[in-house]
């Protein structure tokens, strides 16, 4: 029994437990290339928050690990078979059903630790603060913690190097052999200013990818998996011990 992991936990351990800082991961289920699981968003959730959170307790850090949200905003993957969605109204509600109870049991500290780049918090998070005034919440997105070039060659956002050489230092069994992977060829809008990135507009994804990857995985390897696995949840874990000690009368400087 991890005792940061809510979903292994129990009463005996907890009815006189108390602790500082919640994180809900949240993933998503949809197809990544021919390769990787469904789950593999939901997998490098679980195994993140985890990992790190377990770095932040071993330092005395009061964190605990909600059980993961399987399914994100796939909205722009509607044709794409089993992708499974979740629009932002009904995260939205999920949301404000879980801050409740963190906020009556007195739990005001929040971090959704996002998995899926469909997924996006910001307004979610604004309307929630205004309804919930004692409770800080924020959202990571654990991607973007680290300066991936330094780890891998290849860019990509989704089934890429990054992730496929995740999945084969954590869950190899569910990878399929290399002759099967897709290149991860993907289609960039015609109309430069969407690529610039101050006009934005969804993809549709069955329009921009053949195999539904972004990101070439040809050079995944397990090791340069479990290096960046170490060294996110380093920086993800040190993370959360600082959140779990902030006091949240004095977060500026």
């Amino acid at each position: 029994m991890r005792p940061y992991i809510l979903a292994e936990t129990n009463w005996q351990a907890l009815k006189d437990a108390k602790f500082d800082l919640a994180i809900l991961p949240w993933g998503a289920t949809e197809a990544h290339n021919y390769h990787l699981p469904y789950g593999t968003d939901i997998i490098e959730a679980d195994h993140l928050a985890a990992e790190s959170a377990r770095i932040a307790w071993d330092r005395g850090g009061k964190v605990v690990v909600l059980p993961t949200i399987p399914f994100g905003v796939n909205t722009g993957q509607s044709d794409i078979y089993l992708d499974m969605n979740l629009n932002p109204s009904t995260q939205l509600a999920i949301l404000t059903d879980v801050v409740e109870v963190l906020n009556r049991q007195g739990v005001y500290k929040l971090l959704i630790f996002n998995s899926h780049g469909g997924n996006n918090f910001k307004p979610l998070v604004r309307e929630l603060g205004l309804k919930f005034p004692k409770m800080f919440i924020s959202f990571s997105m654990w991607p973007d913690a680290l300066d991936k070039t330094k780890y891998f060659d290849e860019k990509g956002d989704h089934a890429d190097e990054m992730e496929t050489s995740m999945l084969l230092y954590l869950k190899p069994e569910l990878v399929l052999p290399r002759e099967k992977w897709g290149d991860g060829k993907d289609k960039k809008y015609k109309i430069k200013s969407f690529s610039e990135g101050w006009v934005w507009a969804e993809r549709k994804w069955s329009k921009i990818s053949e195999d539904t990857g972004v990101g070439n995985p040809h050079k995944s390897t397990k090791e340069k998996g479990e290096r960046f696995f170490k060294d996110v949840t380093e920086k993800i874990g040190s993370f959360f011990y600082d959140l779990s000690k902030a006091d949240l009368d004095d977060l500026y400087e």
